[in-house]
Formats: C-alpha cells, sequence, structure tokens
C-alpha cells in the first residue's frame, strides 16, 4: 500500500526530482529504435519541458502546464502518433530506467509507475 498521496509526490522529490526523472527518460529517445522516431529532434527540449510540467501539475506542483497549455488532454495530443502495445511498453522501459537513473525513492516510484502504466496503455491508439 502507498501511503503517500499522489498530491504530495511533488513536495517528496521536488520540482529537482522530477527534472532529473524527466531529463533522463528524453537521454534516451533520440537513439531508441521504437520511440525515437516520434520525437521530432528540434522538439525534444520542449516535449522534455511539457512533460516535466505536466508532471509537476498533476502530482500536486506548479500550475504551469495548465496555465500554458490548458487541458492535458493526452488522447488527442498524442493521436498523430501510431502507439500500440511495443511503444507502450518501451515507454514504460525507458520511464522505469530513468526513475532508477534519477534515483527516485520507492514510495514516490511506486505510485510514478502506476500512474505511468495506466497513462500509457491508456495511449494505446493502434491495435496489435
Amino acid at each position: 500500500m502507498n501511503l503517500l498521496p499522489d498530491h504530495e509526490i511533488y513536495k517528496s522529490i521536488g520540482g529537482e526530482g522530477l527534472a532529473r526523472l524527466v531529463a533522463a527518460f528524453y537521454r534516451q529517445i533520440p537513439s531508441d529504435p521504437i520511440l525515437g522516431p516520434m520525437y521530432p529532434p528540434d522538439d525534444l527540449p520542449g516535449a522534455e519541458s511539457r512533460l516535466r510540467d505536466f508532471l509537476a501539475f498533476r502530482f500536486g506542483g506548479p500550475a504551469t502546464y495548465i496555465e500554458q497549455r490548458g487541458h492535458p488532454r493526452l488522447r488527442m495530443r498524442h493521436a498523430p502518433f501510431a502507439i500500440d502495445q511495443a511503444a507502450r511498453d518501451r515507454w514504460m522501459l525507458l520511464m522505469d530506467q530513468a526513475m532508477e537513473e534519477a534515483a527516485i525513492p520507492e514510495a514516490p516510484k511506486a505510485i510514478l509507475r502506476q500512474f505511468f502504466a495506466a497513462t500509457a496503455t491508456f495511449m494505446i491508439n493502434q491495435p496489435g
């Protein structure tokens, strides 16, 4: 059982922890054969910033994401990308590796992993 409420994640790991996590994730993207082609190389810094701001908002931090972009509308924003089970699983693998690299403590990591798994599955928009 997780004793840390979702809205306490930001307080627990801080903006620095989320920045480490998201940076570790995006360092893997350019060389990844499945996910790399989905990310325009000139927008990697923007994608990193958007994910960092989204996670901060979602887990109890500043509302920068909502102020700049409005409602997340995750499925709509990801609709242009063909996301199948393999892409979902790769995204989870890279995020798991990023959580390890960023040294996210166990309690927040368990909550983040549960959220990432459910959200990544929700993003699947291709059969097979």
